[in-house]
């Protein structure tokens, strides 16, 4: 991305959001960006794969795909994971939402794709990455013991935020 871009992306957002960020705050996003999309794509978690040219386009936007693990309940399903980036990455969590026909069934997957993980929001830190949060994910779903939607599901998805992170979550089952 050259410095020309890179002066006016800054400018938009400031001026649209009224934020203070720098140049050097979304150089310093894009260089972790463009870091994890290479680790990623060298060294994926099993079933994990990254659409590497789409992200490369599109820094803030990725799409992971990610299979579900041998000998689980999700074995053989396959599912796609968006990430969305702003420029505070690392230091503000990716908005992170299973997409197209394929959500999970799981307790804490909703039917809109939004994911009731704790590292997403509340216990988000800059030392995670966009890998760690696939791990988490894939581990999420092969604990399950029972494919089954969130008991406030229907209530959730008619009432929510478009934006997963803007959601005040209540942690309260590690179990599954």
């Amino acid at each position: 991305m050259n410095f020309v871009f890179l002066k006016y992306f800054a400018f938009q957002k400031c001026v649209a959001f009224r934020c203070e960020l720098s140049l050097s705050d979304i150089y310093n996003t894009q260089r972790r960006l463009q870091k994890e999309l290479m680790s990623l794509m060298k060294e994926p978690p099993p079933g994990v794969t990254v659409d590497g040219d789409q992200a490369s386009q599109n820094l803030t936007l990725w799409t992971v795909h990610m299979e579900g693990v041998p000998g689980t309940l999700y074995e053989g399903e396959k599912f796609v994971l968006q990430f969305k980036f702003t420029n505070k990455y690392p230091f503000d969590s990716p908005e992170v939402t299973f997409i197209g026909n394929n959500i999970p069934v799981h307790p804490h997957v909703y039917s809109n794709g939004h994911i009731c993980l704790s590292i997403l929001t509340d216990d988000w830190s800059p030392a995670l990455s966009v890998q760690s949060v696939c791990l988490s994910i894939v581990s999420m779903l092969s604990s399950c013991k029972e494919k089954k939607r969130p008991p406030d599901n229907s209530f959730y998805v008619k009432t929510c935020n478009k934006n997963p992170k803007k959601t005040k979550w209540w942690y309260h089952d590690d179990s599954v």
